[in-house]
C-alpha cells in the first residue's frame, strides 16, 4: 500500500442506545456496539468498504493510520466516525490506541481530534446546509447520497421488534436479506465518494486553518464533557411523576374531566363557564387568570403546572449521561452557519430555564436527598421548582469548582465600536448602565437605576433589546413592551428617539446595504467600517476583522415588497428547508454583529484553553478549576483584546459556584 497521507472515512454501526436521544459518546459505550461497515478512501484513491459484520478486517496500514497523528482524516460530522473509531480501536486493538490530554482532564478514551477534518463543518463555513444529503443536492454533485440509506440504517444498524415473520429475533444480520447488505454496501461507498465531491467542489474556497484549530478545541470540550448531578437527577423525575399526578387528581377533582391534560377537553370545560379561549399557551392561560373568576383561577393555575416540560431536560440529561457520570457532545460548532455560533445538542444548554429562587442550594439538597414531604410543603409550585433546579445538576467533578465567567453587553460593545458610536463606547469605559445612558439619551434627561427618572430605564431597555438591528414598531411588541407596560402611542417615537440617539448605527446598516449591494451588482470589491464584501462564484463574502468570511449563496438583488431593492440568496430558513431568503442592511449588521462576538468568544477560548473548559452559554464560559485558581485573572483573560479588534472595551463578569446556575 502506499503512503498514507489522507484518508476520507464513513462506517456505519449498530447500538442498542438510541443515538437520538444519547448522542454519540455514550451510544458508542454500549457492550453491544460495534462497526458493520468501513468505507474508506486514501490519498484520494477508489472508494474501498471493509465487511465488519462478515469477519473482514482493515491492513494493518489503516489501523496504524487511525491513530498516526501525520495522516489527515476526512468524514462528514467526523465527531461520529473520531468517536465511533476510538471505541472500536478501545475494544479490538488496544495495543495501538492513543489518547490525548493532560492528567486530570477527562477525555483519555478519545482519538485526538488534531488530525481529523470535518466536511460538515466546510460546508456550514459556505452557508451550505448541514446534511450530506442537503450539501450534495446545493452543490449539483454527480454522486448523491442513496435515498435508500435512511430505511438500510433502519434496517441493520437498530434493533427491530420482534415478530412471528422474523422468527422473534431482534437484530437483522447481513445474513437475514443478502441482496439489501450488498445494496448498504454500496450506500455506504456512496456516502464516501459524496463526501470527497464536497471536497473537490469547494477545494477552491478552503476552510482557514485557524478555523480548524477551533474545531478542534471545540472537540476537545465536547470529549470533556461536563459532569451531572445523577442523584439529583433521578429524584427530580420521580418528584416530577408524583407531583403531576397529585395535580392531576385535583384537576379532575375541580372539573370532572377524565383527562386534565386535554387542552380540548380543558377549553370545552372553559367554554361552558363562560371563557373563550383559542389556546391554553402560557402567556394566554396567565392572562386568563388575571380575569377569570375566583374559582376558576386555581383550575388555570394547576393547568400551568400540568404544561410545565421542563422535566424534559432532567429526561434528556439520563440519555445522555456517560458511564463515568459526564454527559459529551452538547455543542454543534458552527451549527448556525449564517454567524458560526454553536448550537445545543442533547441537554440544549443554550435554553435552560432561569433560576430566581434565594434558597435555591436548600432547595436543591432537599431534592438530594429524596425528602418530597419537605418540598411539597414548603413550596407552591413543584413543577417550576424543578425547572429552577435544572441547571444545579451541572457540577464541577470532585475536588474542583465551576468558575463561570460571561461578557457583559457583548454585542452592544461590538456594535458601538463598529459603528464608532462614541456616547456609547464612553458608558462601557465610565461602567455605566447602557439602558439607563440609552434612555437619558434619548429623553435628554438624566436615568439612574433605582433613581432620578428611573422609570425611563425599562424604556431605554426594551429600546436597546428591540432596535439595534433596524427594528421598528413591530420588533418592539415582540419584544414584549406592551407587556411592559409601554402604551401603543409610544412606540413609533421611541423608534425615532432610538435612531437620532445612533445615528452612526443607522449609518453602519446602511453603509453595509449600500456595500452588499454594489459588490452584488458590480462584482467590485467594497470596504466599510473595517468590513469587507465581496462577490465572486456565485457566493457573498463578508470579510470580519478575525479574518474569518461569512458566506453567502447565489446572491442576487430582487424587489421586496414595497417595490423597492432587496437582497436575496439561498439558505435555511425558518421552514427548516432550503429556499430563497431576503436580507437587507441592518439584517447583515445583525448577522455580522453576532459573528463578531462568537469570535471574541472564541478568542476567549482559545486564551483559557489552558483551563478545562467544559461548557459554554452564548456569551458566557463554564470552566473546572482549583479553588486556588484567581476568579478576577480568568475574568481579565477572558476580556483580553485581539489585535484584530483593537480598541474595543470588554469586560467579563464572574462567580464560582459548586454548582451551575444563573449568578
Amino acid at each position: 500500500m502506499e503512503e498514507i497521507r489522507e484518508i476520507s472515512i464513513d462506517i456505519e454501526s449498530y447500538s442498542d442506545y438510541d443515538l437520538g436521544k444519547c448522542g454519540v459518546y455514550k451510544y458508542s459505550e454500549s457492550p453491544n456496539f460495534g462497526i458493520l461497515l468501513f468505507a474508506v478512501s486514501v490519498n484520494g484513491g477508489p472508494v474501498k468498504v471493509y465487511d465488519f459484520a462478515k469477519g473482514e478486517e482493515l491492513p494493518r496500514e489503516l489501523l496504524l493510520a487511525l491513530v498516526d497523528d501525520d495522516v489527515i482524516k476526512w468524514a462528514f460530522n467526523a465527531s461520529f466516525e473520531r468517536i465511533c473509531i476510538s471505541a472500536w480501536l478501545r475494544k479490538h486493538h488496544p495495543e495501538i490506541f492513543r489518547s490525548y490530554g493532560v492528567p486530570g482532564d477527562s477525555f483519555g478514551n478519545y482519538l485526538n481530534p488534531e488530525s481529523w477534518r470535518c466536511s460538515m463543518v466546510w460546508s456550514a463555513y459556505m452557508g451550505l446546509p448541514l446534511s450530506l444529503e442537503g450539501a450534495g443536492t446545493v452543490l449539483g454533485l454527480d454522486k448523491q447520497k442513496m435515498k435508500e440509506g435512511k430505511d438500510l440504517i433502519r434496517y441493520f444498524c437498530v434493533p427491530c421488534k420482534p415478530t412471528i415473520s422474523n422468527c422473534g429475533r431482534t437484530r437483522n444480520l447481513p445474513k437475514h436479506v443478502p441482496d439489501k447488505w450488498e445494496l448498504f454496501k454500496s450506500y455506504n461507498i456512496r456516502d464516501v465518494e459524496t463526501e470527497m465531491g464536497i471536497k473537490e467542489k469547494l477545494k477552491n474556497y478552503p476552510v482557514p486553518d485557524f478555523i480548524w484549530d477551533e474545531y478542534h478545541l471545540d472537540q476537545q470540550i465536547n470529549d470533556r464533557g461536563i459532569a451531572l448531578d445523577m442523584e439529583l437527577v433521578e429524584n427530580a423525575i420521580a418528584f416530577d411523576e408524583k407531583s403531576k399526578s397529585v395535580i392531576s387528581d385535583r384537576v379532575k377533582s375541580l372539573t370532572g374531566l377524565e383527562n386534565p391534560n386535554s387542552v380540548m377537553q380543558l377549553r370545552a370545560w372553559l367554554f361552558d363557564r363562560g371563557i373563550e379561549t383559542e389556546t391554553l399557551g402560557k402567556k394566554a392561560v396567565a392572562e386568563l387568570i388575571k380575569s377569570a373568576p375566583e374559582d376558576m383561577t386555581e383550575v388555570l393555575s394547576l393547568r400551568q403546572q400540568l404544561a410545565k416540560s421542563s422535566v424534559k431536560k432532567y429526561q434528556a440529561m439520563q440519555n445522555a449521561v456517560c458511564a463515568d457520570g459526564r454527559a459529551r457532545g452538547m455543542f454543534q460548532f458552527y451549527g448556525a452557519n449564517r454567524t458560526g455560533r454553536w448550537s445545543g445538542r442533547l441537554i440544549q444548554l443554550q435554553n435552560l430555564p432561569q433560576n430566581h429562587m434565594e434558597d435555591l442550594a436548600e432547595a436543591r439538597e432537599l431534592v438530594r436527598q429524596g425528602n418530597y414531604e419537605a418540598i411539597e410543603l414548603l413550596y407552591d409550585d413543584i413543577p417550576d421548582t424543578l425547572s429552577q433546579l435544572i441547571r444545579t445538576a451541572f457540577i464541577p467533578k470532585e475536588g474542583y469548582r465551576f468558575y463561570v465567567a460571561d461578557f457583559s453587553a457583548i454585542e452592544a460593545r461590538v456594535i458601538a465600536h463598529l459603528a464608532g458610536e462614541t456616547w456609547r463606547s464612553d458608558v462601557f469605559r465610565n461602567g455605566g448602565d447602557i439602558y439607563c445612558a440609552s434612555a437619558s439619551k434619548m429623553f435628554g434627561v438624566p436615568v439612574e437605576k433605582h433613581g432620578i427618572n428611573g422609570h425611563l430605564r425599562q424604556k431605554g431597555k426594551i429600546a436597546e433589546l428591540a432596535l439595534g438591528y433596524g427594528g421598528s414598531v413591530g420588533a418592539l411588541k415582540a419584544m414584549g413592551a406592551l407587556d411592559m407596560g409601554l402604551q401603543e402611542e409610544e412606540l413609533r417615537p421611541l423608534v425615532t428617539a432610538w435612531r437620532e440617539s445612533n445615528p452612526n448605527i443607522v449609518r453602519l446598516w446602511w453603509a453595509v446595504d449600500e456595500a452588499v449591494k454594489t459588490a452584488i451588482k458590480t462584482g467590485t470589491p467594497q470596504e466599510t467600517h473595517g468590513l469587507r464584501f465581496e462577490c465572486r462564484s456565485g457566493m457573498l463574502f463578508i470579510l470580519l476583522p478575525s479574518g474569518r468570511k461569512l458566506c453567502y449563496v447565489k446572491p442576487r438583488i430582487s424587489e421586496n415588497r414595497f417595490g423597492g431593492e432587496s437582497v436575496t440568496y439561498e439558505g435555511i430558513g425558518a421552514t427548516k428547508k432550503w429556499e430563497r431568503l431576503e436580507s437587507y442592511g441592518p439584517k447583515f449588521v445583525e448577522n455580522i454583529v453576532q459573528a463578531i462576538s462568537r469570535d471574541l468568544l472564541m478568542n476567549a477560548m482559545k486564551t483559557l484553553s489552558h483551563c478545562f473548559i467544559c461548557g459554554h452559554v452564548h456569551d458566557e464560559l463554564i470552566i473546572e478549576c482549583r479553588e486556588e485558581v484567581s476568579l478576577e485573572e480568568v475574568c481579565r483573560q477572558m476580556a483580553r483584546v485581539p489585535k484584530w479588534f483593537e480598541g474595543i472595551l470588554l469586560r467579563a463578569d464572574g462567580y464560582v459556584t459548586d454548582f451551575y446556575k444563573k449568578d
